[in-house]
Protein backbone atom coordinates (compact mmCIF):
# COMPACT_ATOMS: atom_id res chain seq x y z
CA UNK A 1 0.00 0.00 0.00
CA UNK A 2 1.40 3.64 -0.59
CA UNK A 3 2.49 5.66 2.07
CA UNK A 4 -0.32 8.96 2.62
CA UNK A 5 0.63 12.09 1.42
CA UNK A 6 2.50 14.40 3.62
CA UNK A 7 3.65 17.73 3.51
CA UNK A 8 7.26 18.23 3.98
CA UNK A 9 8.75 19.55 7.64
CA UNK A 10 8.40 23.37 7.23
CA UNK A 11 11.08 25.54 7.95
CA UNK A 12 10.89 27.90 10.78
CA UNK A 13 10.35 31.02 8.38
CA UNK A 14 7.64 28.97 6.61
CA UNK A 15 5.40 27.99 9.82
CA UNK A 16 5.76 31.67 10.44
CA UNK A 17 4.32 32.57 7.08
CA UNK A 18 1.91 30.34 6.87
CA UNK A 19 0.34 31.35 10.25
CA UNK A 20 0.61 34.52 9.12
CA UNK A 21 -1.43 34.11 6.15
CA UNK A 22 -4.43 32.08 7.83
CA UNK A 23 -4.57 34.85 10.45
CA UNK A 24 -4.69 38.03 8.36
CA UNK A 25 -5.82 35.96 5.17
CA UNK A 26 -10.09 35.78 4.35
CA UNK A 27 -11.01 32.20 4.07
CA UNK A 28 -12.62 32.70 0.65
CA UNK A 29 -8.97 33.04 -0.64
CA UNK A 30 -7.37 30.36 -2.58
CA UNK A 31 -4.07 31.41 -0.88
CA UNK A 32 -5.54 31.18 2.85
CA UNK A 33 -7.12 27.77 1.98
CA UNK A 34 -3.86 26.33 0.31
CA UNK A 35 -2.01 27.29 3.83
CA UNK A 36 -4.36 25.79 6.06
CA UNK A 37 -4.01 22.56 4.02
CA UNK A 38 0.14 22.72 4.18
CA UNK A 39 -0.45 23.56 7.86
CA UNK A 40 -2.42 20.81 9.16
CA UNK A 41 -0.77 18.07 6.74
CA UNK A 42 2.93 19.20 8.22
CA UNK A 43 1.38 19.00 11.49
CA UNK A 44 -0.12 15.55 11.09
CA UNK A 45 -2.84 15.24 9.73
CA UNK A 46 -4.95 12.91 7.24
CA UNK A 47 -5.59 13.81 3.84
CA UNK A 48 -9.76 13.59 4.61
CA UNK A 49 -9.37 15.29 7.47
CA UNK A 50 -8.14 18.26 5.82
CA UNK A 51 -10.47 17.87 2.84
CA UNK A 52 -13.57 17.88 5.36
CA UNK A 53 -12.00 21.38 6.99
CA UNK A 54 -11.47 23.30 3.55
CA UNK A 55 -14.27 21.78 2.32
CA UNK A 56 -12.19 20.49 -0.68
CA UNK A 57 -12.01 17.27 -3.25
CA UNK A 58 -9.11 15.07 -1.25
CA UNK A 59 -7.49 14.87 -4.73
CA UNK A 60 -7.17 18.45 -5.05
CA UNK A 61 -5.83 18.22 -1.05
CA UNK A 62 -3.39 16.23 -2.25
CA UNK A 63 -2.69 18.13 -5.18
CA UNK A 64 -1.38 21.42 -3.05
CA UNK A 65 0.37 19.33 -0.63
CA UNK A 66 2.71 17.68 -3.72
CA UNK A 67 3.28 21.44 -5.60
CA UNK A 68 4.01 22.69 -1.59
CA UNK A 69 7.17 19.68 -1.50
CA UNK A 70 8.32 20.57 -4.85
CA UNK A 71 8.21 24.26 -4.97
CA UNK A 72 7.81 25.47 -1.51
CA UNK A 73 5.94 28.66 -0.69
CA UNK A 74 5.33 29.25 -4.13
CA UNK A 75 2.69 26.98 -4.57
CA UNK A 76 0.08 29.03 -2.36
CA UNK A 77 -0.33 31.05 -5.74
CA UNK A 78 -1.18 29.13 -8.84
CA UNK A 79 -0.28 31.03 -12.05
CA UNK A 80 -3.51 30.83 -13.84
CA UNK A 81 -3.00 32.85 -16.46
CA UNK A 82 -2.11 33.48 -20.57
CA UNK A 83 -1.39 36.03 -23.26
CA UNK A 84 1.27 36.86 -25.41
CA UNK A 85 4.72 35.70 -25.34
CA UNK A 86 6.69 37.61 -22.12
CA UNK A 87 9.19 40.31 -23.29
CA UNK A 88 11.12 39.77 -19.62
CA UNK A 89 12.64 36.04 -19.26
CA UNK A 90 13.21 34.13 -16.44
CA UNK A 91 16.61 35.03 -16.36
CA UNK A 92 16.12 38.84 -16.23
CA UNK A 93 13.54 38.41 -13.07
CA UNK A 94 16.48 36.85 -11.59
CA UNK A 95 19.07 39.52 -12.64
CA UNK A 96 16.09 41.85 -11.23
CA UNK A 97 15.70 39.69 -7.75
CA UNK A 98 19.48 39.73 -7.07
CA UNK A 99 20.07 43.34 -7.82
CA UNK A 100 17.21 44.27 -5.64
CA UNK A 101 18.34 42.24 -3.12
CA UNK A 102 21.77 43.82 -3.52
CA UNK A 103 22.71 46.40 -1.59
CA UNK A 104 23.17 49.54 -3.65
CA UNK A 105 27.18 50.26 -2.04
CA UNK A 106 28.35 46.83 -3.13
CA UNK A 107 26.96 47.73 -7.22
CA UNK A 108 29.07 50.98 -7.11
CA UNK A 109 25.68 53.21 -6.31
CA UNK A 110 26.38 55.89 -3.95
CA UNK A 111 23.12 55.52 -1.88
CA UNK A 112 22.15 53.31 0.85
CA UNK A 113 18.60 51.31 -0.61
CA UNK A 114 17.37 51.29 -3.73
CA UNK A 115 14.16 52.65 -4.73
CA UNK A 116 11.81 51.82 -7.85
CA UNK A 117 13.59 54.76 -10.03
CA UNK A 118 16.71 53.66 -8.95
CA UNK A 119 16.96 50.08 -9.60
CA UNK A 120 15.59 50.38 -13.27
CA UNK A 121 17.88 52.57 -14.03
CA UNK A 122 21.03 50.57 -13.00
CA UNK A 123 19.22 47.72 -15.03
CA UNK A 124 19.12 49.53 -17.97
CA UNK A 125 22.42 50.96 -17.57
CA UNK A 126 24.33 47.71 -16.15
CA UNK A 127 22.90 44.45 -16.98
CA UNK A 128 20.81 46.04 -19.72
CA UNK A 129 17.26 44.56 -18.73
CA UNK A 130 15.12 47.80 -19.89
CA UNK A 131 11.98 47.54 -17.58
CA UNK A 132 9.14 50.36 -16.46
CA UNK A 133 8.82 50.72 -12.66
CA UNK A 134 5.55 49.11 -12.51
CA UNK A 135 6.38 46.09 -13.84
CA UNK A 136 9.21 45.95 -11.61
CA UNK A 137 7.14 46.78 -8.42
CA UNK A 138 5.43 43.58 -9.73
CA UNK A 139 7.90 41.20 -9.98
CA UNK A 140 9.43 42.25 -7.22
CA UNK A 141 5.79 41.42 -5.45
CA UNK A 142 5.37 38.29 -6.86
CA UNK A 143 8.70 37.13 -5.75
CA UNK A 144 7.80 38.22 -2.19
CA UNK A 145 9.61 41.49 -1.70
CA UNK A 146 8.79 44.60 -0.35
CA UNK A 147 10.28 47.61 1.06
CA UNK A 148 10.58 47.47 5.03
CA UNK A 149 12.12 47.84 7.64
CA UNK A 150 15.02 45.37 9.24
CA UNK A 151 13.71 42.80 12.17
CA UNK A 152 15.56 40.53 14.65
CA UNK A 153 15.09 36.79 14.35
CA UNK A 154 15.10 33.42 16.24
CA UNK A 155 15.08 29.77 15.67
CA UNK A 156 14.73 26.58 18.41
CA UNK A 157 18.49 26.28 20.29
CA UNK A 158 17.15 22.68 21.46
CA UNK A 159 20.13 20.35 20.68
CA UNK A 160 17.35 17.63 20.87
CA UNK A 161 15.40 19.52 17.66
CA UNK A 162 15.94 17.19 14.91
CA UNK A 163 15.08 14.01 16.89
CA UNK A 164 12.05 15.42 18.48
CA UNK A 165 10.52 16.57 14.95
CA UNK A 166 12.11 13.35 13.79
CA UNK A 167 10.60 11.25 16.73
CA UNK A 168 6.67 13.19 16.22
CA UNK A 169 6.64 12.84 12.52
CA UNK A 170 7.51 8.88 12.72
CA UNK A 171 4.40 8.13 15.27
CA UNK A 172 1.89 10.72 13.58
CA UNK A 173 2.50 8.65 10.05
CA UNK A 174 2.41 5.43 11.49
CA UNK A 175 -0.15 5.38 14.40
CA UNK A 176 -2.52 8.27 13.76
CA UNK A 177 -5.07 6.23 15.64
CA UNK A 178 -3.04 6.46 18.68
CA UNK A 179 -1.85 10.04 18.51
CA UNK A 180 -3.36 12.49 20.46
CA UNK A 181 -2.06 16.70 20.68
CA UNK A 182 -2.71 18.75 23.65
CA UNK A 183 -2.19 22.92 23.87
CA UNK A 184 -3.36 25.69 26.43
CA UNK A 185 -4.83 27.69 23.66
CA UNK A 186 -5.34 31.48 25.00
CA UNK A 187 -5.65 34.08 26.62
CA UNK A 188 -9.03 34.40 25.84
CA UNK A 189 -10.93 37.73 26.36
CA UNK A 190 -14.66 37.81 26.55
CA UNK A 191 -16.52 39.91 24.68
CA UNK A 192 -19.78 40.30 22.18
CA UNK A 193 -19.02 38.44 19.27
CA UNK A 194 -20.06 39.57 16.04
CA UNK A 195 -22.95 37.37 13.61
CA UNK A 196 -24.97 37.78 11.01
CA UNK A 197 -28.80 38.77 10.73
CA UNK A 198 -30.70 40.46 7.90
CA UNK A 199 -31.03 44.58 8.73
CA UNK A 200 -31.96 47.28 6.41
CA UNK A 201 -28.90 48.50 4.26
CA UNK A 202 -26.04 50.39 5.72
CA UNK A 203 -28.17 50.18 8.73
CA UNK A 204 -26.86 46.87 10.98
CA UNK A 205 -27.45 45.45 14.31
CA UNK A 206 -24.89 46.59 16.84
CA UNK A 207 -23.98 45.17 19.77
CA UNK A 208 -22.51 47.20 23.26
CA UNK A 209 -19.05 47.32 23.11
CA UNK A 210 -17.19 46.03 26.57
CA UNK A 211 -14.60 48.83 27.04
CA UNK A 212 -13.85 47.38 30.32
CA UNK A 213 -12.59 43.79 30.69
CA UNK A 214 -14.06 42.83 34.40
CA UNK A 215 -14.41 39.71 33.78
CA UNK A 216 -11.15 38.27 32.99
CA UNK A 217 -9.31 35.79 30.71
CA UNK A 218 -9.77 32.25 30.39
CA UNK A 219 -7.54 29.39 28.65
CA UNK A 220 -8.90 26.85 26.48
CA UNK A 221 -7.25 23.68 27.31
CA UNK A 222 -7.85 21.57 24.16
CA UNK A 223 -7.44 17.70 23.16
CA UNK A 224 -6.99 16.75 19.43
CA UNK A 225 -7.46 13.27 18.01
CA UNK A 226 -5.41 12.73 14.79
CA UNK A 227 -6.82 9.68 14.14
CA UNK A 228 -10.89 10.14 14.42
CA UNK A 229 -10.25 14.29 13.61
CA UNK A 230 -12.13 15.31 16.63
CA UNK A 231 -11.44 18.02 18.78
CA UNK A 232 -12.61 18.50 22.73
CA UNK A 233 -11.52 20.56 25.30
CA UNK A 234 -12.63 22.93 28.21
CA UNK A 235 -12.26 26.59 29.50
CA UNK A 236 -9.92 27.49 32.60
CA UNK A 237 -9.00 30.35 34.40
CA UNK A 238 -5.44 29.53 34.17
CA UNK A 239 -2.90 27.39 33.46
CA UNK A 240 -1.50 24.47 35.83
CA UNK A 241 -0.23 20.87 36.40
CA UNK A 242 -3.75 19.71 37.61
CA UNK A 243 -5.40 20.57 34.44
CA UNK A 244 -3.25 19.33 32.58
CA UNK A 245 -3.61 15.93 33.93
CA UNK A 246 -6.99 16.33 33.75
CA UNK A 247 -6.73 16.58 30.27
CA UNK A 248 -4.57 13.75 29.73
CA UNK A 249 -7.14 11.44 31.49
CA UNK A 250 -10.01 12.09 28.91
CA UNK A 251 -8.06 10.87 26.58
CA UNK A 252 -6.79 8.05 28.02
CA UNK A 253 -10.54 7.01 28.87
CA UNK A 254 -10.89 8.25 25.30
CA UNK A 255 -9.04 4.93 23.79
CA UNK A 256 -9.58 2.35 26.75
CA UNK A 257 -7.77 -0.92 26.39
CA UNK A 258 -4.57 0.03 27.59
CA UNK A 259 -1.92 -0.17 24.98
CA UNK A 260 0.31 2.47 23.81
CA UNK A 261 -0.63 6.20 23.36
CA UNK A 262 1.32 9.23 22.00
CA UNK A 263 0.21 12.56 23.05
CA UNK A 264 2.13 15.85 21.41
CA UNK A 265 2.50 18.71 23.64
CA UNK A 266 4.88 21.53 24.20
CA UNK A 267 7.58 22.09 26.72
CA UNK A 268 5.50 24.17 29.08
CA UNK A 269 6.60 23.71 32.88
CA UNK A 270 2.70 22.84 33.45
CA UNK A 271 3.22 19.66 31.35
CA UNK A 272 6.19 18.10 32.79
CA UNK A 273 5.53 17.97 36.40
CA UNK A 274 6.46 14.61 38.29
CA UNK A 275 2.66 13.55 38.77
CA UNK A 276 2.33 13.88 34.84
CA UNK A 277 4.92 11.75 34.42
CA UNK A 278 4.43 8.92 37.22
CA UNK A 279 1.06 9.29 35.87
CA UNK A 280 2.02 8.62 31.89
CA UNK A 281 4.61 5.57 32.88
CA UNK A 282 1.33 3.67 34.93
CA UNK A 283 -0.91 4.42 32.26
CA UNK A 284 1.26 3.55 29.07
CA UNK A 285 1.01 7.22 27.51
CA UNK A 286 4.53 8.25 25.98
CA UNK A 287 4.84 12.65 25.84
CA UNK A 288 6.07 13.59 23.05
CA UNK A 289 7.75 17.10 23.53
CA UNK A 290 8.52 19.43 20.78
CA UNK A 291 11.51 21.19 20.56
CA UNK A 292 12.45 24.24 22.93
CA UNK A 293 11.53 27.81 21.75
CA UNK A 294 9.23 26.68 19.53
CA UNK A 295 8.42 28.35 16.25
CA UNK A 296 5.21 28.17 14.70
CA UNK A 297 4.45 25.85 12.11
CA UNK A 298 6.18 22.63 13.21
CA UNK A 299 3.81 19.33 14.08
CA UNK A 300 3.26 19.96 17.42
CA UNK A 301 -0.10 21.77 18.26
CA UNK A 302 -0.93 23.53 15.14
CA UNK A 303 -4.22 20.70 14.33
CA UNK A 304 -5.42 22.63 17.72
CA UNK A 305 -4.47 26.24 17.10
CA UNK A 306 -6.29 25.65 13.32
CA UNK A 307 -9.14 23.79 14.40
CA UNK A 308 -9.68 25.93 17.18
CA UNK A 309 -10.16 28.98 14.63
CA UNK A 310 -12.03 27.18 12.02
CA UNK A 311 -14.06 24.48 13.36
CA UNK A 312 -15.64 25.96 16.29
CA UNK A 313 -19.13 23.80 15.40
CA UNK A 314 -17.05 20.74 16.63
CA UNK A 315 -15.72 22.00 19.53
CA UNK A 316 -16.75 19.33 22.58
CA UNK A 317 -15.49 16.12 24.45
CA UNK A 318 -15.86 12.89 22.77
CA UNK A 319 -18.39 10.49 23.63
CA UNK A 320 -16.70 7.65 25.59
CA UNK A 321 -15.03 10.15 27.89
CA UNK A 322 -17.98 12.60 28.63
CA UNK A 323 -18.17 12.79 32.22
CA UNK A 324 -19.09 15.00 35.47
CA UNK A 325 -19.98 18.65 34.58
CA UNK A 326 -18.98 21.14 31.90
CA UNK A 327 -17.50 23.65 32.46
CA UNK A 328 -19.34 27.17 32.89
CA UNK A 329 -19.23 28.67 29.58
CA UNK A 330 -19.79 32.71 28.04
CA UNK A 331 -23.19 33.65 29.30
CA UNK A 332 -22.81 32.90 33.32
CA UNK A 333 -19.07 34.09 33.25
CA UNK A 334 -20.08 37.10 31.91
CA UNK A 335 -22.95 37.14 34.38
CA UNK A 336 -21.19 37.59 37.39
CA UNK A 337 -21.10 40.45 40.04
CA UNK A 338 -19.23 43.48 38.81
CA UNK A 339 -16.08 44.83 40.77
CA UNK A 340 -17.51 48.04 43.19
CA UNK A 341 -16.07 51.49 41.94
CA UNK A 342 -12.73 52.73 42.09
CA UNK A 343 -13.70 55.79 43.47
CA UNK A 344 -16.55 56.67 46.02
CA UNK A 345 -19.11 58.60 45.34
CA UNK A 346 -19.17 57.55 41.76
CA UNK A 347 -21.98 55.41 40.32
CA UNK A 348 -21.89 52.06 40.32
CA UNK A 349 -21.63 50.46 36.54
CA UNK A 350 -24.90 49.33 34.85
CA UNK A 351 -25.12 45.72 36.38
CA UNK A 352 -27.81 44.50 33.94
CA UNK A 353 -26.87 46.04 30.51
CA UNK A 354 -28.97 46.63 27.36
CA UNK A 355 -30.23 43.02 25.71
CA UNK A 356 -27.57 41.25 23.75
CA UNK A 357 -27.12 38.24 21.51
CA UNK A 358 -24.22 36.14 23.74
CA UNK A 359 -21.89 33.31 22.44
CA UNK A 360 -23.11 29.77 22.85
CA UNK A 361 -21.99 27.58 25.37
CA UNK A 362 -19.01 25.15 24.81
CA UNK A 363 -20.67 21.75 25.32
CA UNK A 364 -21.96 18.88 23.04
CA UNK A 365 -20.56 18.82 19.52
CA UNK A 366 -23.74 20.68 18.04
CA UNK A 367 -22.94 23.80 19.82
CA UNK A 368 -20.93 26.27 19.16
CA UNK A 369 -18.05 28.32 20.44
CA UNK A 370 -17.51 31.44 20.08
CA UNK A 371 -14.10 32.21 21.77
CA UNK A 372 -11.91 34.97 20.60
CA UNK A 373 -8.04 35.52 20.94
CA UNK A 374 -6.64 39.15 21.49
CA UNK A 375 -6.04 40.85 18.09
CA UNK A 376 -7.61 38.38 16.20
CA UNK A 377 -10.92 39.07 14.18
CA UNK A 378 -13.48 36.86 15.85
CA UNK A 379 -15.57 34.21 13.32
CA UNK A 380 -19.33 34.40 13.09
CA UNK A 381 -20.91 31.62 14.11
CA UNK A 382 -23.61 30.28 11.18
Amino acid sequence: MAEPVRARRLTDQEGQRLQQIVRRGKHESVRVRRAMIIMASASGTLVPAIARLVAADEDTVRDVIHAFNARGLAALDPQWAGGRPRLISDGDIEIIVTAARTRPEKLGRPFTRWSLRKLAAYLAEGPGVRIGRERLRQILHARGISFQRTRTWKESRDPDRDAKLDRIEYVTSNYPDRCFAFDQFGPLSIRPCHGTCWAPRKHPVRLRATYHRTHGIRYFHGCYGIGDDQLWGVTREHKGGDHTLAALKSIRAARAGGYRLFVIMDNLSANKTPAIRRWAQRENVELCFTPHERVVGQSDRGAVRALAHFCHKRLGPPEPSRAGSQAPGLPALAQRPRPPPRCPGRPAPRTSPHPQRTPATLGPPETESCLTEPGERSRPAH
